[in-house]
């Protein structure tokens, strides 16, 4: 068979629902216990198998869960059936076709389509979709909306384990927010990146005292400080204040990347391979947002194996890309689906070699984490 015809002779979607650690995480949405998740496998009429995952979040997602493996085994996964997954352009046209939006749905399968055709070549995916620029990643740890001293022993914890940069949730109020990210920057020094992420939770005007709080603590990005759809009031917060800003609830499909441009509202976007439609549109994207002169973060932050590394393979592509991946999920998850479980606990580690996405789906562990939607 021509390694480059491919038909898919079987879809399979699994949804899983895999605890988190300790008491759970909380945002300025909600409090999370579990990754509910949806994972696709394709096979092609040569035996040839690709994995694709999508980590879904309550506040981030336009998509639940629910509504992910309602559209991924009920619209995408019948369109796809017998199309060819060595022309993923032309697969990602048929899903199109078959359901506007869901492209948190759709990337399940553009991404298995490319960890296929990948494993089929020989080659990791970071080959396919141009080559590695470096060698080496690292992450960025978090800190929820903890008080000063619980922050700041936390952001030392991390600190000590080789990280250096770290996130810092913001919400509920400006002064707290200041007194968090005080007691963080005291902790770690000036060697630590510091960023601030509001999830659009903050007015145009609170957005614009938050950061003006926050500008004697050097930080690196303070990330969607106001609503999704309020760019205008974006651009307002980035003319006020010194802190660069960073959309990122407000980034969907490329048009919104344009709209952001156009704006002139952030310094820095953040893509995800999930919420960008899969791997060719995020990359495309990640060219976008790099001619037009902004960095850019990469990274989910509950992902699954499958996920995570997607995006590790996509951020190496381009030396762009902020140093500090958010995409840590297998440091928030107690397991994993896959037979071996990322080790991202010193804060960085070399690029996966592949071939595809190098990771192997674990059966035994899709069945003990199944969830039906």
């Amino acid at each position: 068979m021509d390694a480059l015809h491919l038909p898919i002779r079987r879809v399979e979607v699994f949804g899983v629902a895999v605890p988190l650690v300790g008491p759970g995480f909380r945002n300025a949405y909600i409090t999370k216990k579990a990754q509910k998740s949806a994972i696709v496998r394709l096979t092609a009429d040569d035996g040839s198998v690709g994995l694709g995952n999508i980590d879904p979040s309550p506040g981030y997602s336009v998509e639940t869960i629910e509504q992910s493996l309602t559209a991924l085994r009920e619209r995408l996964a019948p369109a796809v059936q017998g199309q060819d997954a060595g022309n993923p352009h032309r697969l990602s046209q048929t899903m199109d076709q078959a359901l506007s939006g869901y492209l948190d749905a759709k990337a399940a399968i553009e991404m298995a389509c490319i960890d296929l055709l990948s494993r089929r070549l020989g080659v990791p995916v970071h080959q396919y979709l141009g080559g590695k620029m470096v060698d080496e990643l690292r992450f960025n740890a978090w800190i929820g909306i903890l008080s000063p001293d619980e922050a700041a022993a936390e952001a030392r914890k991390w600190f000590d384990r080789g990280f250096r940069s770290a996130k810092i949730k913001v919400g509920g109020g400006i002064e707290a927010d200041r007194d968090r990210v005080g007691a963080v920057r005291a902790a770690v020094g000036p060697e630590m990146a510091l960023r601030a992420d509001a999830n659009a939770g903050y007015s145009v005007d609170d957005a614009i005292a938050l950061g003006r709080l926050l500008e004697p603590f050097a930080m690196q990005l303070l990330e969607q400080p106001v609503a999704a759809d309020d760019l205008a009031g974006m651009a307002r917060v980035r003319q006020a204040i010194d802190i660069p800003v960073m959309a990122d609830e407000s980034i969907t499909d490329h048009a919104s990347l344009i709209d952001v441009i156009r704006a002139d509202c952030a310094d820095i976007v953040k893509l995800k391979v999930m919420k960008q439609g899969g791997f060719l549109t995020c990359r495309r994207m990640l060219e976008t947002a790099t001619a037009a002169g902004m960095k850019v973060v990469i990274g989910h932050g509950f992902g699954l194996g499958i996920n995570t590394v997607a995006e590790i393979m996509l951020a190496c592509t381009s030396t762009n890309v902020l140093e500090g991946l958010e995409c840590v999920g297998p440091l928030k998850t107690a397991d994993d689906i896959v037979t071996h479980k990322l080790d991202l606990s010193s804060g960085r580690i070399a690029v996966p070699a592949g071939p595809g996405l190098g990771v192997t789906l674990d059966d035994d562990k899709i069945r003990q984490y199944h969830f039906d939607a």
